[in-house]
């Protein structure tokens, strides 16, 4: 029987996770509806929690204040792709619970924080979903619950808490018509049961093979010198302070009204905490206005302001001969662009944009990778096209943990954002930049060829392992052995008599010899369309089809 578990217990179990679910993800990579070679939640899901078990093994085992935000950081900075953003936002409701706690973590502290993951999760979902991961950690969270009435042995509710979960995981098909006839359960479910599992293991004495894990090369954002240059300051006054002992009447949409006061006066908002303390830091050229402002929601502590004008004449002043290396200009906006494939980002670099971030479908950047791009991009005001459905999340994330004013336009393909990039305007504002990339994101339609790693069944059709599939908008809508004929087929779902141009972008594993040939059939197919064959260079899909 375990009534209490103490820091060093705690570490251990989340390192065990990290390592048990690193072992699994091969078989979680394999559970995607679709069957083509870009199934990632266990990858994404692994280096997420990889990256907080790194940030937990480093923390002093006796302060589990000091663990669980190690834990709460470490998946922020790792999370890649939807699922492990999802991840991130349940440990940062567990550690939020964990932190208030009194050091160590019993049957009634565990199952709130299981609770407040999960509500924490869900906040970070538009549009969720039942039948995911959602789903089962919810299950899991009231197994938590019930034990937490029944008995005070961790032990025995971690046991229940993955045979509910394990049950959970099993009707997640009749939840999700698309995982009953792929014949597969949820990859993200199965994931983050494979890490409560990972927790129990620990304490089951199973010795697990961390070393690999924790000692991995990995890049790590560098949060103290995120120095967006000083040449041209608009807003002169960093103004920092906390806001304590709210008042009462104070409510979470009175801190969002807070928030947007201080955006019409500065940039570089970030505003953050809950209704017990808030964090304030703002560029402004009215500090004062930005202590009214606060001085609404409660009592102000900690006030820190400093004119940054004269901090960059001082350092001049004192270092003139110093060799710097040389700062790109700053610019008006600046557009960060996730690429896979040299040819992919020829063409967006023709389109002005310069900031990258390399990912794609079998590898998503995490939130950690565009943070960086955000941060270097020659600007304070950047635009990133995620060019992914699975990026979109970590790429939001990321925007919330800048400074910077950052807008995360929702393209979901690689057509999409290159639409966006030629829409693009150096020379006007951003309000009116995103209005003109947005608008022409909905005017994409994007078709995609690969080849099936394994038989299945979608949407009542047979598909044969190497068979070569054509999707259209995320659906499977043509199949077969033949390339033109499974072209002509995928085209005719996507073009009709208003289409103006056909764009074929032609990948690592294509020649541009069957790329023309392609053309052809185009040009036969669609006498009144332009049609355009580029090189791409893509992984996983061999071509690519854009029709606008």
């Amino acid at each position: 029987m375990i009534e209490l578990l103490d820091g060093q217990q705690f570490k251990d179990m989340i390192v065990g996770a990290a390592a048990t679910l690193e072992k699994n993800k091969d078989a979680l990579d394999a559970l995607n509806v679709f069957p083509v070679p870009d199934g990632d939640t266990g990858t994404n899901m692994s280096l997420t929690m990889i990256s907080a078990a790194k940030e937990v093994a480093a923390a002093d085992p006796s302060d589990m204040k000091a663990i669980v935000q190690a834990l709460s950081l470490g998946a922020l900075k790792g999370a890649r792709g939807n699922s492990g953003v999802i991840l991130s936002q349940i440990f940062a409701g567990v550690a939020d619970t964990l932190s208030k706690a009194d050091g160590k973590i019993d049957t009634s502290i565990f199952a709130a924080a299981f609770r407040n993951g999960v509500d924490y999760a869900y906040k970070a979902v538009m549009k969720p979903k039942e039948g995911t991961i959602l789903t089962v950690a919810t299950k899991m969270a009231e197994a938590a619950e019930l034990m937490a009435e029944k008995s005070d042995d961790l032990y025995a509710q971690l046991e229940y808490v993955i045979q509910e979960g394990e049950k959970a995981l099993k009707e997640t098909p009749e939840q999700l018509p698309v995982l009953k006839e792929a014949g597969v359960v949820d990859a993200g479910g199965a994931g983050f049961l494979a890490i409560i599992m990972g927790l129990k293991a620990v304490l089951d004495g199973v010795e697990v093979d961390s070393e690999n894990i924790l000692d991995s090369d990995g890049v790590v954002v560098d949060f103290t010198n995120l120095d967006a240059g000083t040449e041209d300051i608009q807003f002169g006054y960093c103004t920092e302070f906390f806001i304590k002992n709210l008042y009462p009447e104070v409510k979470e949409r009175d801190i969002d009204t807070y928030r947007n006061n201080l955006s019409k006066i500065g940039d570089c908002v970030l505003v953050v905490g809950d209704l017990t303390l808030v964090k304030t830091h703002v560029h402004t050229n009215e500090p004062g206005l930005a202590l009214q402002y606060a001085q609404i929601l409660g009592e102000l502590s900690h006030i820190k302001i400093d004119n940054m004008r004269e901090q960059h004449r001082e350092l001049s002043e004192l270092a003139p001969d110093i060799n710097v290396a040389e700062q790109k200009e700053l610019k008006q906006i600046a557009v960060v662009a996730v690429t896979a494939g040299d040819g992919i980002k020829t063409i967006f670099q023709d389109w002005q944009i310069e900031a990258f971030v390399e990912g794609g479908q079998s590898m998503n950047p995490s939130t950690d990778d565009i943070l960086r791009a955000v941060e270097e991009a020659p600007s304070n005001n950047v635009i990133v096209l995620p060019n992914n459905k699975n990026i979109i999340l970590a790429a939001e994330q990321a925007a919330e943990m800048s400074e910077k004013n950052v807008v995360v336009l929702k393209t979901k393909s690689i057509p999409q954002g290159i639409a966006a990039a030629v829409a693009y305007d150096p020379e006007a504002d951003l309000e009116a930049n995103v209005k003109r990339m947005d608008r022409v994101i909905s005017e994409v339609k994007t078709g995609l060829i690969t080849h099936a790693v394994r038989d299945t069944k979608i949407n009542g059709n047979s598909i044969k392992r190497d068979d070569l599939i054509g999707i259209s908008e995320s659906d499977i809508v043509a199949n077969g052995t033949d390339l033109k004929d499974v072209f002509a087929s995928l085209l005719g779902k996507m073009a009709d008599k208003d289409s103006e141009l056909i764009t074929i972008y032609y990948g690592e594993d294509a020649n541009e010899g069957q790329a023309n040939e392609l053309e052809e059939l185009c040009g036969e197919a669609f006498t009144d369309c332009d049609v355009e064959v580029h090189y791409g260079g893509q992984p996983v899909y061999p071509y690519i089809i854009s029709v606008e």
